[in-house]
């Protein structure tokens, strides 16, 4: 036959593939869109702000959960009061009158009472070392004492055998039981040399005849 008819590709002449499309929901059907294309640039573009946010998150939760999770920081614990006996002075004052028709071998002196700081004492009990001695106080026990404050008190002793009782006391002292939002605490207040000459001349009078 003669005439010309269409010409027949050859080998290596056919041209090459077009790129993968993308189907409805926007994902390659094919190996990959090439990169530097558009559509490339705008998937990578997505995929970092979804990355970031994200991150942004996880970011968050994370520091929410540590915070969350942070032991509190301690706080210093507060100072403790003070011992009661660390803050009470007993000072002595001198001979109290006892009142007309007191009991015989019946002698009484004032003290004062301070207290310097701390929480407020109470006095539960006062006494003194000597069997033959009893011992009451004015105000009676237990009384209260603020800090910063003083009380003065009246003790009142009477010789109640004149045979347990030293004609010469020298260095007599009181036992204060003291309590306060720290402690209870026995504590011997010595009252000092004018104290030990008062007492020793009240119980040489108290047993000076022979109703002992």
């Amino acid at each position: 036959m003669s005439g010309v008819g269409p010409i027949e590709p050859g080998e290596g002449t056919t041209p090459r593939d077009t790129p993968d499309s993308l189907d409805v929901e926007g994902t390659s059907r094919g190996s990959g869109h090439r990169e530097g294309s558009p559509l490339a640039r705008l998937l990578a573009t997505h995929r970092r702000a979804v990355l970031a946010a994200a991150t942004a998150v996880l970011l968050l939760a994370g520091g929410g959960y540590l915070y969350a999770t942070r032991p509190h920081e301690s706080q210093p614990a507060a100072a403790a009061p003070p011992f009661p006996s660390q803050v009470v002075d007993v000072t002595y004052l001198g001979g109290h009158a006892v009142p007309p028709g007191t009991r015989p071998r019946t002698f009484a002196f004032d003290v004062l009472l301070g207290v310097e700081s701390g929480p407020a004492v109470t006095v539960t009990r006062v006494s003194q070392p000597y069997d033959g001695l009893s011992l009451t106080s004015a105000p009676p026990t237990p009384f209260r004492t603020r800090a910063g404050s003083a009380r003065e008190i009246v003790i009142t002793m009477h010789v109640t055998e004149c045979g347990k009782v030293p004609r010469n006391a020298g260095l007599p002292f009181l036992d204060v039981t003291l309590r306060n939002a720290r402690a209870i605490q026995v504590h011997s207040y010595i009252l000092g040399p004018r104290y030990a000459q008062d007492l020793s001349e009240a119980l040489q009078v108290a047993c000076s005849n022979d109703s002992r």
